[in-house]
């Protein structure tokens, strides 16, 4: 009985048979290609578009992960912040406490606008206290801030040398906030000296003063 033998395959010819069809290709006119060229074609353009949009995605995705990656830092800058905050909450509120003390003490410091003229009369006594005579006692305008109001009193006292001195110490040492500016001190007669100056005081505003000057300094504001 004769045994059948099975065809052998041509990988040579069939080889051949495949780059004959790359051969002599017209790159204007692809639909005139032999179907693999056609394939191999297709197959390179889909591989070049989904490369594209790979990288295209990447760079987007990059992007967004560096400014994640900022958004991080700084929450975490924030969090750092807050956290010390936080641990030094008692010590920020005993240090609050304290300088609203200190404000309190500063305000007693200055009289208010009804204890003015008592202030006043306070430069005055000091004066005659030290057997000083005065020349000038002239309160000007009032300079109103956001917060106090300031009294310039010009002044023009003559005295005896230990007499001048002891008056401006106790100007120093009153119960309220003055101060002595542009001190000028002259011979006088017999002895004696002048001194001018400019003594100023200052008050505290009351709350309707103090809504009418934050008002008066607001953006907008029609000025006076």
């Amino acid at each position: 009985m004769a045994t059948k033998q099975t065809p052998k395959f041509n990988f040579a010819g069939a080889q051949q048979a495949l780059l004959s069809q790359f051969r002599g290709l017209n790159p204007h006119d692809p639909s005139s290609w032999p179907l693999v060229p056609r394939l191999a074609l297709c197959l390179a353009l889909m591989a070049a578009i989904v490369v594209a949009l790979w990288f295209v995605w990447l760079t987007g995705s990059n992007d967004a992960l560096e400014a994640e990656q900022k958004k991080e830092i700084a929450l975490r800058e924030d969090y750092k912040k807050k956290l010390a905050q936080a641990v030094n909450l008692d010590a920020l509120k005993k240090q609050r406490e304290q300088v609203q003390q200190y404000v309190t003490q500063l305000e007693k410091q200055l009289p208010s606008k009804a204890e003015m003229d008592a202030l006043l009369s306070d430069i005055n006594q000091a004066g005659l206290g030290r057997s000083l005579s005065f020349e000038l006692f002239r309160p000007g305008t009032v300079g109103v801030k956001e917060y106090y109001a300031e009294l310039p009193i010009a002044l023009r006292v003559t005295g005896r040398f230990h007499d001048v001195g002891s008056f401006t110490s106790d100007i120093a040492n009153l119960s309220r906030i003055v101060t002595l500016n542009n001190l000028n001190i002259t011979p006088g007669k017999d002895g004696l000296l002048a001194m001018e100056a400019t003594a100023k005081t200052f008050r505290y505003l009351d709350g309707d003063e103090v809504a009418a000057q934050r008002k008066a300094v607001a953006p907008g504001a029609p000025k006076k």
